[in-house]
């Protein structure tokens, strides 16, 4: 059993606080059978001292022996070995008649002065016997006047035998008490930590290629089954993102091995025989493209790369988002214009917002490219721009093909085309969107989308307004 186990330390520690819960009540318990004891001897040396005195007021002489026997034995429950009674006078000598019988107790002259002013005195006299004796000085009034002393004593023998006999069966019981705790905190301690041992053999089970597998809750509701159900719930986290990796590396493959191809393809063919000039430059032309198309692909991919581990840099500064949005209309009117489509500025309100020049007309970019790529020709796009509150919105509405609300759901997912893109022969990796995603959050933004199949969509992109 190591001592870095889990269950051996609780036991320890459950060991260790009873321990000290049992040894701080067995002082308290012997404290308080020793304050019991003390308080009924005491009651007990009252009792008898106050009949004494009772008996020595009515009739005027010394109790015998025999009568004092008994009054302890009434008082204490039996008849102590060697009980104390003195009866003196106020100045403690013995009175005229005759002494009570020995042993006789010295007597405190503190006590005496205490009596004479009618205070009984209790003290505890050591040195005379093997045990303490415990003495109560009792003064007897007639008229209001101190006439005689009692004093009464018993040794504190029985007390101590008793203190001494529970010490005794505290002492065997405490290790056993112990002994018994301990092996039962060590099987406490095993079985709530049996669920434990189960999850950590289902986790070493669980690799890369089996994130399907969970680890089983056992139905009580407790610490161990939220912790199996906080796993479980990070094990579908990771299991989404291997798939999506995997998905990312097998998409990005074949927007790679594509223009790859092409291009190795047509520099075959170029080598095969000797070309015209014209053949050449086509060729290299054609490469051109490819190359662009993939640097392109490559460039996306590490922007995206960047946004996920948090380091996309931004180079911050006011922005008249106005004039930017009509300078990125003005570039794309040219592509609009070749597909047959009308470029609108519908309303531009003057707006300043803290950005990245270079990133935000790049999602802007994307958005009308887009727009415009899946718009058929006679159709329109339409930009516009307004505060709202604390908030700047950029909209970018067309009259394409729509998306459907499942499609609008995946339509920021990498490398994701809809299947009406993809029917439509729509050219591109798929990657535009993400990107202008991921620019949108960069600047703690975001973008919006609202769509109904053939009736066109509108992408907002929603940026803070305070710089």
């Amino acid at each position: 059993m190591s001592l870095r186990s889990i269950g051996t330390r609780l036991t320890l520690w459950y060991t260790g606080i009873l321990s000290l819960t049992l040894l701080l009540l067995g002082l308290s318990a012997y404290g308080l059978l020793h304050y019991s004891l003390s308080h009924d001897i005491d009651a007990s040396l009252s009792g008898v001292a106050r009949i004494i005195a009772e008996r020595v007021q009515k009739e005027g002489r010394t109790p015998f022996p025999p009568d004092v026997e008994e009054l302890f034995r009434r008082f204490f429950g039996f008849a102590p070995a060697n009980p104390y009674f003195d009866l003196l006078n106020p100045l403690g000598h013995p009175p005229s008649g005759p002494p009570p019988p020995p042993p006789h107790l010295p007597i405190n002259p503190q006590a005496l002065v205490n009596a004479r002013h009618g205070v009984a005195t209790f003290e505890t006299i050591t040195g005379i016997g093997p045990y303490p004796i415990r003495v109560l000085i009792q003064p007897v009034v007639e008229r209001g006047q101190v006439v005689k002393v009692v004093q009464v004593g018993i040794s504190l023998e029985n007390m101590y035998q008793a203190l001494h006999r529970f010490v005794l069966i505290m002492a065997a019981v405490f290790p056993l008490g112990l002994l018994l705790a301990g092996g039962g905190g060590w099987l406490l301690a095993r079985r709530a930590l049996r669920p434990v041992d189960h999850m950590t053999r289902a986790a070493q089970r669980i690799s890369a290629e089996h994130l399907e597998e969970r680890l089983l809750e056992t139905g009580a509701g407790d610490e161990l089954d939220r912790l199996a159900r906080t796993l479980n719930e990070m094990l579908s986290r990771l299991d989404e993102s291997f798939r999506q990796v995997r998905r990312f590396s097998a998409d990005a493959s074949h927007e790679l091995q594509t223009p790859l191809t092409i291009l190795k393809g047509e520099i075959e063919v170029a080598l095969r025989a000797p070309r015209s000039p014209e053949e050449y430059q086509a060729v290299l032309k054609s490469s051109l493209e490819e190359i662009e198309r993939i640097s392109r692909l490559v460039e996306g991919l590490m922007l995206l790369a960047r946004a996920d581990s948090g380091v996309l840099r931004l180079d911050l500064k006011p922005l008249e988002l106005h004039r930017l949005l009509a300078e990125v209309a003005a570039q794309m009117q040219r592509l609009a214009a070749a597909k047959g489509i009308k470029l609108y500025l519908d309303h531009l309100e003057p707006v300043t917002v803290c950005g990245d020049r270079e990133h935000l007309v790049r999602l802007f970019l994307n958005l009308i490219d887009n727009a415009i790529k899946y718009t058929a020709g006679g159709g329109r796009v339409t930009l516009s721009l307004h505060r709202e509150g604390s908030q700047v919105r950029a909209s970018v509405t067309d009259t394409g093909i729509g998306l459907s609300q499942e499609e609008q759901e995946q339509i920021f997912t990498r490398f994701y085309r809809a299947a009406t893109a993809r029917s439509q022969g729509g050219g591109g990796a798929g990657l535009g969107l993400c990107i202008a995603q991921s620019i949108a959050e960069a600047h703690g933004g975001k973008i919006q989308v609202r769509s109904r199949p053939a009736q066109g969509s509108t992408f907002t992109v929603v940026l803070p307004a305070h710089c």
